[in-house]
């Protein structure tokens, strides 16, 4: 990412044009989300209403208010549901590796950090600021930094740097929530005095690696008959918690709820300085998964994601965090496992334990979902090179299993889980990932609140700082955990960073060297003065392009090999537009360059699986006459070669060379029937 900002300019202006994403889509059973309500559309504020610009028949599930609420409980909240099995543990842990007990003002102190957490970061920016900037219903780091750049009128270099480093954070988080939060509740195990002669760490290990073996698993198959129960366990979860909080809120100490005022907060950090800033780091797992609550909206729309929050997840949080820190005001040893300690031992806390690993599931499948969704976007988008994408759900929009995706998922989550052994060593990985991508977003709030929502810039500085301010002590307090297992996220950050600058930056290189090809006009007009022109042979050939003002190389080496001309001709473009959806109206667009010459551009939503066969059969209510058995489609196969001369580094050509070589094949994204397609290759030099 050191490039020089005129190179990187470059990119940024390219990157939607360069590169044409070709995902082969299968079908496949089932899903979360579909089962959940996710597949509903948001609007403003009726969650029953279609996105604006979504096709016909997009498949958005026109569920009730509050089956998209329950669902919202299983899928968004999730992660940050599973938050208690550590955040606070982790935050004690601190204080006391001396050997020394927290006291009851570092308890309430503590206690008071993480519910103000929980109020100004989820709260505040999540829940009041960030869910009102939807992109045409959807949201998502890649769906903002969209959103940002119509309000710029321009991808700014930047801000392409800002998205990018946002989405490539995200996935370090996809690989720790599964891992720290099912060996996290498996860990309960421990806690039961009937099995403590039996469960050793290893144990604990196994039956980890199992489930989360298992989980993965399942994706390829989807998990449409069970996902319809995850909202309603989740509920269960966030009631089971809120009770067990209570019940020592109201028998341990009841004054643990002093806690709420800030100025116990404002207090730890001035008696402790260092230290607090220290403890910041775990205090900041409570709000792991706020992430979640924008980037699933478009599954279920803003108003019951902030019922679900206001009505039953805040309240339940925070009465969980509150029983535990009455718990360990009254019984200091409680700080060892406060949360399953919570339940008293026998089989209330079995049960506890074995609803807590449910809980963690469908947390991690909820993350999992996201990096697929996140994916697909980035390869809509051209930072990533187009992958196998198969549609879990063929009424509902969106819901998608992603092979590749899943299985480097897999192996990620299963080398940290035995490399780190324990949800408190893990935790040490933890948090970099997520307050680095809050960062992000939040710089592209700015750009929203002042360019898209017309507010002054000193009123939307105002609103930012504070923000900003909070999430860099955050990230800087969770930066003192690089060598004990921070470097985890930062590193697949880097590594993923680099595979999307170099993807874009060859794409734009590609993109440039087709453009000096001859011109659409030029190759014509020599075709005119040819004493002997070409046979024409019969029906429709369909030439794919990404510049529909050059001549396509497969028309070239059509006519130099071949020696014929199709009686009718199409150059067809696909584009992928800002918007999560194109609307119908915007969906074709039909260009009469000769009378037996049309070009033709296909316009897709960053979020949806572009399907051209389909589009350019609806096309012929436009007047676009062709029959598919009459009909050749001719794709440009190019062979990358490395070059020294190129615009890349030696090792980045070869890089890019090895993602084009295993991207998709482009006949299989498009749908074109095996009999029907020809692909003419040539070799570029990049």
């Amino acid at each position: 990412m050191r490039s020089r900002p005129r190179a990187l300019h470059g990119v940024a202006k390219a990157a939607m044009r360069a590169a044409f994403p070709r995902t082969k889509v299968r079908s496949c059973r089932g899903d979360l989300m579909a089962q959940a309500g996710s597949g509903a559309p948001s609007s403003d504020d009726d969650a029953s209403k279609k996105h604006d610009g979504a096709p016909n028949g997009a498949g958005h599930m026109q569920a009730g208010f509050w089956t998209l609420l329950i669902g919202s409980i299983g899928v968004v909240y999730g992660d940050i549901g599973t938050s208690p099995l550590y955040a606070f543990k982790e935050s004690l842990h601190h204080l006391s590796l001396d050997g020394s007990e927290a006291t009851r003002a570092e308890v309430m102190g503590i206690i008071s950090l993480i519910f103000w957490a929980l109020m100004i970061v989820v709260t505040l920016k999540y829940v009041i600021l960030v869910l009102s900037m939807d992109n045409k219903g959807e949201g998502g780091t890649l769906s903002l930094m969209a959103l940002a750049t119509r309000a710029l009128g321009r991808r700014t270099p930047w801000l392409f740097v800002v998205g990018v480093v946002g989405a490539s954070l995200f996935y370090g988080d996809a690989i720790i929530t599964p891992a720290i939060s099912v060996l996290s509740a498996v860990e309960g195990l421990k806690e039961i005095e009937a099995f403590e002669s039996f469960i050793t760490p290893q144990i604990v290990l196994g039956i980890a690696c199992g489930i989360l073996v298992g989980l993965f698993l399942i994706q390829s198959r989807g998990t449409g008959r069970i996902g319809r129960y995850f909202g309603p366990i989740t509920t269960v979860w966030f009631l089971t918690m809120g009770a067990l909080g209570a019940y020592h809120l109201v028998t341990d100490d009841i004054s643990i709820l002093q806690a709420l005022s800030p100025h116990h907060a404002a207090r730890f950090i001035l008696d402790h300085q260092f230290m607090s800033f220290v403890v910041l780091g775990s205090v900041f797992l409570a709000v792991t998964g706020a992430e979640a609550l924008y980037a699933d909206m478009g599954h279920f729309g803003r108003k019951p994601i902030r019922t679900a929050w206001m009505g039953l997840v805040l309240p339940c949080l925070t009465l969980c965090y509150l029983g535990q820190g009455a718990m360990v005001l009254k019984d200091p040893t409680a700080a060892e496992n406060p949360f399953f300690f919570l339940a008293p031992d026998g089989p209330l806390r079995i049960g506890l334990v074995i609803l807590a690993t449910a809980a963690t599931v469908i947390a991690s499948q909820a993350v999992i979902s996201g990096a697929f969704s996140l994916t697909q976007q980035a390869i809509q988008l051209g930072l990533l090179p187009r992958m196998e994408i198969r549609r879990t759900n063929e009424t509902a929009f969106g819901q998608i299993y992603m092979p590749q995706v899943n299985w480097m998922l897999m192996v990620g989550v299963l080398i940290l889980v035995l490399t780190f052994q324990s949800s408190t060593a893990l935790a040490a990985a933890y948090g970099i990932s997520i307050t680095g991508e809050m960062m992000m977003s939040t710089l592209m709030m700015f750009i929203v609140l002042w360019k898209l929502w017309n507010r002054p810039l000193w009123m939307a500085v105002a609103i930012v700082i504070p923000f900003f301010a909070i999430e860099m002590i955050f990230f800087s307090s969770n930066m003192l955990k690089i060598a004990h297992g921070g470097y985890v996220p930062l590193l697949l950050a880097l590594v993923l960073v680099t595979i999307m600058w170099t993807w874009v930056r060859g794409s734009a290189l590609l993109l440039e060297k087709s453009k000096r090809a001859l011109s659409l006009e030029g190759f014509f007009e020599l075709i005119a003065l040819d004493p002997n022109p070409p046979n024409r042979a019969r029906g429709t050939a369909i030439f794919l392009t990404a510049d529909p003002d050059t001549a396509p190389a497969a028309l070239e080496h059509n006519l130099k090999h071949n020696q014929v001309l199709h009686e009718k001709i199409i150059l067809l473009t696909v584009k992928t537009s800002q918007a999560p959806r194109a609307p119908e109206s915007e969906r074709v667009k039909i260009e009469e360059f000769r009378p037996d010459v049309k070009r033709v551009t296909l316009t897709f939503g960053f979020m949806e699986t572009p399907n051209v066969v389909k589009a350019l059969t609806q096309s012929r209510k436009l007047g676009l006459k062709f029959e598919i058995m009459k009909t050749s489609f001719f794709l440009s196969r190019r062979t990358v070669m490395p070059s020294e001369k190129s615009g890349m580094p030696l090792w980045q050509d070869h890089l890019f060379i090895f993602l084009a070589r295993n991207a998709t094949n482009a006949t299989d994204f498009f749908h074109i029937p095996s009999g029907r397609a020809v692909e003419l290759g040539n070799q570029v030099m990049v």
